[in-house]
């Protein structure tokens, strides 16, 4: 069916009060992004609904994306008639013979709600009209049931037209990426961290994505595997950047100078640090990471202890309290999981030590950090960092196609 309009429910944006406008205008922005290069379809964002007219666009694929953009409840396709009953009628005829099968019998209701009271109908002229017009227009198939219907015909008179809808499709719930600030994502190319970017966003976040890659011991398809992860997040934000951390000369430097019981908490401190700089750099209000409790050595809460240390900055971890099978549960859902579980290597488990301390003592850390010349180190990081914008769709994997493919 040819649908002129998808109408958007806002949901949890509706207890907002006086700062909503702040949030509708933003998602309002967001679906607009969403749906860059799509016809000439028109966003207007008003304090009930957002309403999406459009112009005869491909209504499967705007709402294709609009399943993936955070701040929507729910959204229907919608038909547009003239405030004519005849008019309505022969939509709600069409739209109804579509969900019905030669034979198949189902029980149905109308519901109707008015912003032009000066129509000739009210409500409960129009549900008891327009239901009677189904059930001649399909007798024996269709019976009325007002509690639990398998379909609903939903009727919305406004000012400028009727218009007919009968499906609610649920959208991603959560909050409008950027109405909670920016946030640096340490991003990694295993399954928590992307998942743990996903929640971040759902709750708001504008997030750039911190990757540490430290080459030759870490390859160009791991760094190619962690931008094609972030563009399977930028699906959800419209678009992301990546920003590349070198990472070679603190590994070394720490594998050669620190007990080996220590450099995994060596370096994920400073890994800490460049995260918090290139946060304060940014205009970042907090650092986030896929931490699970208890999931490996350096997610203890005294290793945390130990690696937080160096710094005051936020750092927040959605999936702190998810164990492993929830987390990939969220994996699947997103679709990274299959890009997350390639084999290669990234810089969390390059140099790990084969009996990492999981109750690394906090004043020998220190001690054995100092003997490091920390400033230098983070200052020539920092010097070599790289950027790139990443899009929904972009495809860093093409120039190892073959590879990629038979891993999959």
């Amino acid at each position: 069916m040819k649908y002129d309009e998808i109408m958007v429910r806002y949901g949890e944006l509706s207890t907002k009060g006086r700062n909503k406008k702040t949030f509708t205008d933003r998602l309002g922005e967001n679906v607009r992004r969403a749906l860059h290069g799509i016809g000439q379809v028109k966003v207007h964002a008003r304090p009930d609904r957002l309403h999406i007219i459009l112009n005869g666009a491909d209504s499967d694929l705007v709402m294709e994306r609009l399943a993936k953009v955070f701040g929507i409840q729910s959204f229907s396709p919608s038909l547009k008639v003239t405030k004519d009953f005849a008019a309505v009628a022969q939509a709600a005829i069409a739209m109804m013979g579509e969900q019905l099968s030669d034979g198949e019998k189902k029980t149905f209701k109308v519901e109707t709600k008015r912003q032009d009271h000066q129509f000739e109908l009210d409500t409960f002229q129009m549900n008891r009209q327009l239901g009677g017009a189904l059930l001649k227009a399909f007798d024996g198939q269709l019976t009325v049931d007002v509690h639990h219907p398998n379909i609903t015909i939903w009727v919305d008179v406004r000012l400028n037209g009727i218009f007919l809808t009968s499906e609610i499709i649920p959208g991603a719930g959560g909050l409008p990426v950027g109405t909670a600030g920016k946030g640096m994502m340490m991003l990694s190319g295993g399954i928590d961290s992307p998942v743990a970017a996903y929640l971040a966003m759902k709750r708001g976040v504008s997030l750039e994505m911190v990757h540490f890659y430290s080459p030759p011991y870490t390859s160009e398809q791991a760094l190619a595997k962690s931008k094609q992860l972030t563009a399977k997040l930028a699906q959800y934000s419209g678009q992301i950047k990546f920003i590349q951390v070198p990472f070679t000369e603190i590994q070394e430097t720490v594998k050669e100078q620190s007990p080996e019981g220590f450099l995994m908490t060596i370096q994920r401190r400073f890994m800490l640090r460049l995260a918090t700089a290139i946060a304060k750099q940014r205009h970042g209000l907090a650092v986030f990471n896929g931490e699970s409790l208890g999931q490996v050595a350096s997610q203890t809460m005294n290793s945390m202890v130990a690696i937080n240390d160096v710094t005051s900055f936020p750092v927040l971890r959605p999936v702190l309290s998810y164990d492993k099978t929830e987390i990939i549960k969220i994996a699947e859902q997103i679709d990274t999981y299959d890009l997350s579980i390639l084999p290669y290597e990234d810089c969390c488990t390059v140099f790990t030590p084969p009996s990492p301390k999981t109750k690394p003592n906090l004043e020998k850390t220190r001690y054995y950090e100092q003997q490091l010349d920390v400033d230098g180190l983070m200052e020539r990081a920092l010097a070599g960092i790289k950027i790139t914008e990443i899009h929904p769709g972009d495809d860093f994997l093409n120039a190892n196609q073959d590879v990629f493919a038979e891993l999959l």
